[in-house]
């Protein structure tokens, strides 16, 4: 040591060097920083819309209230299956064949069961279909669409809703769920 410092090292760290070059960034932020990434962004220089009080989640209830985030994306499974087994009929008449009910009707299965076996301990539960049923429903609707398109070329009134008065008449299917255990032969008038 001819310098006379103890503290003062003779030999530098071969590994690191002592002149860092000034040009180089140190991380990718830097570089984009750097590139001009970030210099036309749509917010740029906008403040941020924070909640007066403390919200970790503000940032995802911001963009729900813009509609930006499908609102059914944060809903659990059972609830989309369970929505989608309400609107089954729907889904039913505008399968062409029954080859595709069946393959609907199994699928929807499927992803009842994966969804039971995922939360075994879970209080709601989405209901299965069976394809046969469903077959038969989709028979029931396509007849009763066909005899609907059968009225209107017959020359239906307008004034006509096709209601006999019979509270079993064939708009009744339509009404309300057929699972739907409650009143079935009794309406108030």
């Amino acid at each position: 040591m001819t310098s006379g410092d103890p503290f003062r090292r003779e030999d530098p760290d071969p590994f690191r060097p002592e002149d860092p070059d000034p040009f180089r960034p140190e991380d990718p932020v830097d570089a984009a920083i750097a590139r001009g990434d970030f210099d036309d962004l749509a917010l740029a220089g906008k403040p941020l819309r924070l909640p007066s009080r403390h919200d970790p989640d503000w940032w995802i209830k911001q963009r729900i209230d813009e509609e930006d985030v499908d609102r059914d994306a944060l809903l659990p499974v059972v609830m989309l299956l369970r929505r989608e087994y309400e609107r089954r009929e729907e889904t039913l008449a505008v399968l062409p064949t029954e080859l595709e009910v069946r393959e609907y009707a199994e699928d929807y299965t499927r992803r009842v069961r994966d969804d039971r076996l995922r939360s075994p301990m879970a209080r709601m539960l989405a209901p299965e279909m069976d394809p046969e049923e469903a077959v038969a429903r989709w028979r029931e609707l396509r007849a009763g669409g066909a005899e609907d398109d059968a009225q209107a070329d017959a020359g239906g009134s307008a004034g006509d809703t096709g209601d006999s008065g019979d509270p079993h008449g064939p708009h009744r299917l339509h009404s309300r769920p057929r699972w739907w255990p409650f009143g079935l032969g009794r309406r108030r008038e």
